[in-house]
């Protein structure tokens, strides 16, 4: 047939998409030789066009492939391996048609490289072992359920908390998992959030109860999100048991309970001990100063000693019973924290210690101290009782020195701190009596002395101390050796949480 115009126009046409396009095509011969070729084809096996005109179809497959007889196949596609001019190799599909021109038979076969598709499949395999791996490992459990509630996937986790194997629970409905009434509302439950998207845990979660296959249950929090599949969606649930948790939440609000009851009946001690136990006290005073001033002539010696040996015995039970009352009042008295500069609390503390201090001829030196957040009360009473104390254990022939330093602490980091991370370090030392830190874990203890009765006072002032720091997010230690001073150690909390 001549070639006329038009034809040569689609020729040229032909010929432009077929050398532009992506994919490789060749055709062969008969015997399977390559006879032409695009530039895409050159492009894939990285031949030049003499190098690869003439050359067997077989050879530009891989050894395993070479077998493959193109002249007897008929499929619509084949995947091939294909084996680069370097010696490289790459997947392929392979389709082949059948040309007969005039009697001149030729193939016309289409090369499409995949070897992104399966870079892109390898990759998207070893995503999905990951994640599989992920789930199968998680602790808490996992499962996901369609439109109509039926569970399609389970993680171990999700299998032993509920206790049933896998397979018990695939293509089942979740809601044998939940305990009435939670059972019987859950499909309306689902239908309406289908119908309205207005939910009550998907996207939100909360704390739920779950159904174990021997009937018991437990407490759970559950946490649930929608994915959006091709033609549907599913939902997975997210599963913490809290169990531990609930126990001690329980344990701790019974802890509560019994301190509020100890509390309450501390508060009464120290109503008795403030009215029923000082009132016959007092008239044990009363009668016996009376005794003593209106009767002194009618006494004996011994009978003038026992009425001074039985004030003195009152004196201390009064001093007693006040300091068990102080003791009490650190709590259940406690006012709220302010702004507390330590400075006048210490000012005004060696202003009451003045008559002492200057029987002892000692000397008293303080760094400036910083301001906290404290009882202004408590403070002063802590100061009180540790100056009182190294005034009081001095050494017979020596001054007392006394010397009040402080420092800062920081528990963790500023940007995780929370109040009470934030410290400061208070120490008194001294160059008193000391005594053996083998005792430390006894003088911070009520009616603790380990002096006997060589020193005035209950043996109450350090409780006291202990007490007032840990009120204030602190605790009390001291360092010490017998001879060779004291030195007490207060930790006390800069910042103190709002509702304390």
């Amino acid at each position: 047939m001549p070639l006329n115009h038009k034809n040569a126009d689609n020729y040229s046409q032909l010929k432009a998409i077929i050398d532009h396009l992506l994919d490789g095509i060749l055709t062969l011969d008969t015997n399977c030789h390559i006879t032409s070729v695009n530039p895409a084809t050159l492009s894939i096996f990285k031949y030049e066009l003499d190098d690869i005109i003439g050359l067997p179809f077989y050879k530009l497959l891989s050894q395993p492939f070479q077998d493959f007889n193109i002249r007897e196949y008929t499929g619509k596609t084949q995947q091939l391996e294909g084996v680069r001019k370097d010696g490289t190799t790459f997947p392929f599909v392979l389709s082949k048609s059948t040309i007969d021109l005039n009697g001149n038979i030729f193939y016309t076969c289409t090369i499409h490289d995949t070897s992104d598709m399966k870079q892109m499949q390898e990759a998207l395999q070893i995503s999905e072992n990951r994640i599989d791996a992920i789930i199968r490992s998680a602790v808490d459990g996992i499962i996901t359920i369609s439109e109509r509630g039926i569970i399609e996937m389970v993680n171990p986790s999700a299998s032993k908390l509920f206790g049933y194997q896998p397979e018990e629970l695939m293509g089942k409905s979740v809601n044998m998992l939940m305990p009435e009434p939670d059972k019987s509302s859950h499909d309306r439950y689902m239908q309406n959030y289908m119908q309205t998207g207005i939910g009550r845990i998907i996207g939100i979660g909360r704390e739920v109860t779950g159904l174990r296959k021997d009937g018991t249950t437990f407490p759970f929090h559950l946490s649930i999100s929608e994915v959006h599949l091709l033609h549907r969606r599913v939902f997975t649930g997210f599963i913490h048991d809290i169990t531990e948790q609930k126990l001690s939440e329980e344990r701790l609000r019974r802890y509560a309970n019994e301190l509020e009851r100890s509390n309450a009946e501390l508060q009464d001690f120290a109503y008795v001990s403030s009215h029923d136990l000082q009132e016959p006290l007092r008239k044990i005073q009363a009668f016996g100063d009376r005794l003593k001033s209106k009767e002194a002539d009618a006494l004996s010696d011994q009978g003038k000693d026992y009425i001074n040996r039985m004030l003195n015995a009152a004196s201390r039970m009064q001093s007693l019973i006040n300091d068990l009352l102080t003791f009490s009042r650190v709590t259940t008295k406690a006012q709220p924290f302010c702004k507390v500069d330590l400075n006048e609390i210490l000012e005004g503390v060696l202003s009451d210690l003045e008559v002492a201090i200057n029987q002892s001829n000692a000397h008293i030196e303080a760094v400036k101290l910083p301001v906290i957040e404290a009882e202004p009360i408590q403070m002063r009473q802590l100061f009180q009782n540790l100056l009182a104390n190294a005034l009081k254990f001095r050494k017979a022939d020596t001054s007392p020195v006394i010397k009040i330093t402080t420092k800062h602490l920081q528990r963790k980091a500023h940007l995780i701190a929370t109040p009470g991370d934030e410290l400061i370090e208070l120490s008194v030392e001294d160059n008193g009596i000391g005594f053996d830190e083998k005792y430390l874990d006894k003088i911070f203890n009520v009616f603790q002395r380990l002096e006997g009765q060589k020193y005035e006072g209950s043996g109450i002032g350090l409780a006291i101390c202990r007490k007032i720091a840990i009120r204030h997010g602190g605790n009390i230690t001291a360092k010490s050796e017998p001879g060779k001073g004291s030195t007490f150690i207060v930790t006390l909390a800069t910042k103190q949480p709002k509702n304390t």
